[in-house]
């Protein structure tokens, strides 16, 4: 398979060659400049050749099928101090425990010894010798392959690990006497594969190793997509050298992290979830088989907090005056793509008063020795393992911090605080043991283009979950808790396959989020099939208002999970800018394990569930994994004609909605909750239908309290109307508070005074837009916009709005800028703008701007 890519296409590049040589750790040492908007510094990548982990590694269903696996006798990680300093020189009279601070940089190499700076060719993959196989050409040298973007690379060179103390150890001779090429790889194969209860000596290892000096630059080139490095004479994967520090720094344009301010006007950097994942701020191995660990040292001004994946509680050490250094560490072999960081001016928001009784359920975990006896067999590659830990396993509450801008701590105490707590314990009480053994909440800037995203040990959370009450911040909380399980613990194999993490956390974050509230089966019941009821009508606008080729859960059909012989890889679709407004996967998904969890009985599904995550747990899955496992869990009366080739004909690999879900939704009835809300918008139309001049009466007789999801529902059904009166609008935001309500409520409060002019309210409108922006780049269909002034003495016509149409669809972008007037003849305009050019847009594609103010 060769990756033969078209410029002008959509589709993602994966180019890293990971079927000859696998990177399994990194170590990387970061200084963060927010004056230059640059991160730079070193990488040191640890790697194993093919050789080594193809005779190592057997496929998922035989390590299923296999009864005989052996448990891990494993050690669980625990709070460890191992700074990496400025990755310069190591020597024996280096003192590892002191931080060895250098000037930042290093000069660049180009035209030097055949190195070249970072250049990127406009036409793409540009040669296609880097699209044959890399692992041998015969005379010609091995080619290690990195996916990278939007770096600036400075040098690459071979780390000479043999010369830090007390590498003898992990070689055949007492006394390294003559050192080799094979002598220093030789080292590395025995670090990479030391057991996992010796975690704590190997991080120290890598990271004396990562310090210690370089010897000998590599050849490197780039393009727009990855790095190539080589050494001269070394013709295979096995004679390449095994440990290697790459010299580099980010650009301020890099896709992969945004530079922005938060809330309270701070600068700040985070990674947000780019479509090109993290190869603009490292160059890794991106597809998702290269699982590695890392460990990290970040520098930045004293007055910064750095956040980051990390199974350590991080605190800070000064260095010098003004400047602090933070260390962070995993040891649970992970895709590059979950890598996560965040600076910025964040203050760590604590519960002002907590009675005994609201600690109850959470015991800090110190695990001891005793701690590490068998709970079951693992089927992973070995690391310390949570799901081998007695006391991790009965772990409801996992410690846990929350984060935030100086002025949204008073929000975050009032609701998100005290929903953790109750969202952990619900998740453990449906799944198990929590994969992940601490967990940091950062509210983000204003910008972020999602509700939330999820990452191991960090989660984001957007701003807008904090107001309008309790529902939309636990729904998300439950929401990327999920994700814990399914996206991270376990990981698709092939990306295409998103559903295998959305479609599992849609499902349960209304279970959890159920388990939560303590809800009485009844009402769990009820306020899921209102839930359920949302989503149907949202898959049918995605339905009607997208490709439909990307509407498949499992496009690559019978090539899903192939790669080329090196081992890179395509993501179809990866770069289309619809893709980040569509929730497909997110749909389809829950509606499809929906039908399997009714079809089982909850109580048989959700057992089931938990053998799934016991059995897959560290391992990338793709569709048949869960669903071969899940029919031989079928009792035979229950199966009927379900079969994994039923199930990708009628919900993976077709576009639409799939044929089982249409004949469900036309012969079930309607819940309770939705047929209240259907009561509650047959008196709207009653009351709008009234004559104007007549006196109406009190309207808190008549209309019903509705829950949150309801006024969705009711809002949804009133934007069907085509006429509302600015009397019946002003009655709904002054019955409901609307101005108040959580951000899916007011989303669709701001679409009927859009739709119908209600110019009263248009403020709400523009703070909508202003503080709940990715509601309305995410999920908003909004057609009809006005333009409005902010003060006493302007006008509307002083401001401008943009309806952005994508070309593809009907989906809308709305963003709203200061304007002059409108002169003659430029009533009406059309422009291209690339709308992540401007601050806070959030989006990262070419849009048709329609630009119009309004004449009254």
């Amino acid at each position: 398979m060769d990756i033969q890519l078209d410029p002008a296409g959509d589709d993602l590049p994966l180019m890293a060659n990971t079927s000859h040589i696998l990177v399994k750790h990194y170590v990387l040492d970061l200084d963060v400049d927010f004056e230059s908007q640059v991160i730079e510094g070193t990488i040191v990548l640890f790697l194993e050749d093919g050789n080594r982990f193809k005779k190592q590694n057997r496929s998922i269903e035989e390590v299923c099928q296999s009864e005989s696996n052996k448990a891990c006798k494993l050690g669980m990680p625990e709070p460890c101090h191992v700074p990496v300093t400025n990755a310069r020189t190591f020597s024996s009279e280096t003192e590892y425990n002191d931080f060895a601070i250098c000037s930042k940089g290093e000069k660049d190499t180009s035209n030097k010894d055949g190195n070249h700076d970072n250049q990127e060719h406009a036409s793409g993959i540009s040669s296609s010798k880097y699209c044959c196989d890399t692992g041998n050409h015969g005379s010609e040298d091995f080619l290690l392959v990195l996916d990278c973007c939007d770096l600036s690379v400075l040098k690459v060179e071979e780390v000479d690990v043999a010369a830090v103390p007390g590498m003898e150890k992990f070689t055949r001779s007492p006394e390294l006497t003559v050192v080799s090429e094979e002598l220093r790889n030789q080292i590395v194969r025995e670090l990479v594969t030391l057991p996992a209860n010796r975690w704590r000596e190997q991080l120290d290892y890598y990271a004396r190793c990562s310090q210690a000096a370089g010897c000998g630059e590599l050849l490197f080139d780039t393009d727009t997509w990855s790095l190539q490095i080589r050494k001269t004479g070394a013709q295979t994967a096995t004679d390449f050298p095994h440990a290697i520090r790459i010299w580099y720094k980010t650009k301020p344009e890099g896709r992969s992290v945004t530079w922005t301010s938060d809330q309270s006007g701070r600068p700040c950097v985070y990674t947000v979830g780019s479509p090109v994942n993290n190869r603009a701020l490292f160059p890794c191995q991106e597809p998702p088989v290269a699982m590695s660990t890392w460990q990290a040292t970040v520098r930045a001004a004293a007055s910064f907090v750095v956040l980051m994946s990390g199974e350590n509680s991080a605190k800070p050490t000064q260095l010098w005056e003004g400047c602090s250094s933070w260390y962070y560490y995993v040891t649970m072999p992970m895709p590059a793509s979950t890598f996560t960081i965040a600076v910025g001016c964040w203050t760590e928001v604590k519960m002002e008063t907590c009675s005994s009784g609201d600690l109850a359920t959470e015991t800090p975990f110190s695990p001891s020795e005793a701690d590490f006896r068998h709970v079951g067999v693992c089927s992973h590659m070995e690391y310390p393992c949570r799901f081998q830990n007695a006391s991790a396993t009965t772990q409801q509450i996992i410690p846990h911090r929350v984060f935030a801008p100086v002025c949204l701590a008073g929000a975050c105490q009032e609701t998100l605080l005290q929903l953790i707590p109750p969202c952990l314990s619900a998740a453990h009480s449906i799944l198990g043991t929590h994969p992940f053994s601490r967990l940091d909440v950062l509210i983000v800037p204003a910008n972020f283009p999602s509700l939330g995203m999820a990452s191991p040990h960090i989660m984001f959370l957007s701003q807008s979950t904090l107001t309008g009450g309790s529902h939309l911040c636990g729904t998300r909380l439950c929401h990327e808790i999920a994700h814990a399980w399914f996206g991270l613990a376990l990981g698709a194999r092939d990306w295409t396959e998103e559903w295998l993490s959305e479609g599992f956390a849609s499902h349960l974050e209304d279970v959890f989020w159920a388990a939560a509230q303590q809800l009485a089966p009844h009402e769990a019941r009820e306020q899921q099939e209102l839930r359920a009821c949302l989503r149907w009508r949202r898959l049918q606008d995605e339905m009607q208002n997208s490709p439909e080729e990307m509407q498949v859960l499992r496009p690559n059909k019978d090539k899903t999970g192939h790669t080329s012989d090196s081992g890179a890889s395509v993501i179809k679709h990866g770069l289309n800018p619809e893709k980040i407004f569509m929730q497909v996967h997110y749909l389809k998904g829950y509606f499809l394990l929906r039908f399997l969890a009714e079809r089982l009985g909850d109580e048989t599904y959700f057992s089931f569930l938990r053998k799934f995550v016991h059995a897959f747990h560290g391992q990338l899955i793709l569709s048949q994994d869960f669903l071969q496992m899940l029919l031989e869990n079928i009792p035979e009366e229950k199966r009927l004609e379900l079969s994994v080739e039923n199930i990708y004909q009628d919900w993976l690999e077709s576009s639409g909605i799939p044929k089982p879900l249409q004949r469900e939704r036309r012969a079930g009835a309607e819940c309770g909750l939705a047929r209240q809300v259907r009561a509650e918008v047959t008196k709207w139309i009653r009351e709008n239908r009234r004559p104007r001049k007549r006196k109406r009466r009190a309207r808190e007789a008549v209309l019903e309290k509705l829950l949150p999801d309801q006024l969705v529902l009711l809002l949804e059904h009133l934007l069907e109307q085509k006429t509302l009166s600015h009397q019946t609008l002003q009655s709904l935001q002054r019955t409901y508070h609307l101005q108040d309500q959580d951000a899916e409520v007011r989303h669709r409060w701001c679409e009927l005074i859009v739709k119908h002019k209600f110019t009263k309210a248009y403020e709400s409108v523009e703070r909508f837009l202003q503080e709940d922006q990715e509601r309305s780049q995410r999920d908003s269909f909004i057609h009809l916009l006005l333009a409005w002034g902010t003060g006493p003495g302007h006008q509307r016509r002083d401001y401008v709005a943009a309806k952005a149409v994508s070309p593809q669809s009907r989906s809308v972008l709305v963003l709203l800028f200061p304007g002059g007037r409108s002169q003659p003849g430029t009533h009406k305009r059309q422009i291209l703008v690339n709308a992540a050019s401007r601050p806070g847009s959030g989006a990262e594609l070419l849009w048709d701007f329609e630009f119009f103010c309004t004449d009254d």
